[in-house]
C-alpha cells in the first residue's frame, strides 16, 4: 500500500505524456503554401472561386498533405457546388485526424447540400460529443442541416436532350 500513491503519479503521468503524443500536431506552413493559401482565401472571400482553388492547389503543391490547406480546398469546392468532391477532401483530413472539427462539420455541410440528411445528422452527433452542441462547428452544421439540400439546377440544354431521347424512344416504337 505504501507504493501506491507513487504507482498512481507514476500511471498519470505516462497517461498524459502518452495523450500529448497522440495529439494533432499543429499545422505550420512554410513561407510560400502560407502566402498562397492566404491568396487563396482572399479569392474566396471576393467570390473567386477558380482562382481560389487554384492558389489552394498549388499551395497543396508547395506543402503536400496540410490539413488545412487540404479543408480550404473543400470549402471552396462547396461553394463551386461540387459537394462530391468537398467530401473527398474532407474525408482525406478525416482518414489522418478523424477528430477533426472543422472536417466533421464540413463534411456534415457538405452532406446535408447533397440531400444525405440523415449522414449529417450523425456528423452532428459526433461534433456535439466532441465539442458540445453550442460550439461554432456544431451551430453551424445544425443552421445548414435546417436549411436542408440544396436545390438542383437544370439548364435549357439538360431538358432539351430528355425531350430529344424521349422523342426518340416514342418514335421507334
Amino acid at each position: 500500500m505504501r507504493f501506491a500513491p507513487v504507482s498512481l503519479a507514476l500511471s498519470i503521468a505516462l497517461a498524459v505524456s502518452a495523450s500529448s503524443g497522440h495529439s494533432a500536431q499543429g499545422d505550420v506552413l512554410n513561407p510560400r503554401a502560407a502566402a498562397l493559401e492566404a491568396e487563396g482565401r482572399a479569392a474566396l472571400t471576393t467570390g473567386e472561386v477558380d482562382r481560389a482553388i487554384d492558389a489552394f492547389e498549388a499551395a497543396l503543391a508547395v506543402q503536400p498533405g496540410s490539413g488545412r490547406i487540404t479543408l480550404a480546398l473543400a470549402e471552396a469546392a462547396r461553394r463551386q457546388g461540387m459537394q462530391g468532391k468537398a467530401l473527398h477532401y474532407y474525408r482525406v483530413v478525416l482518414t489522418r485526424d478523424p477528430a477533426n472539427v472543422d472536417a466533421i462539420a464540413g463534411e456534415g455541410e457538405a452532406l446535408a447540400e447533397k440531400g444525405a440528411l440523415d449522414k449529417a445528422k450523425s456528423n452532428l452527433a459526433k461534433l456535439q460529443g466532441i465539442c458540445g452542441a453550442q460550439c461554432e462547428a456544431a451551430t453551424r452544421l445544425s443552421a445548414v442541416i435546417a436549411k436542408g439540400p440544396n436545390p438542383k439546377v437544370v439548364s435549357a440544354a439538360d431538358v432539351a436532350a430528355k425531350d430529344v431521347a424521349a422523342k426518340a424512344a416514342f418514335s421507334t416504337n
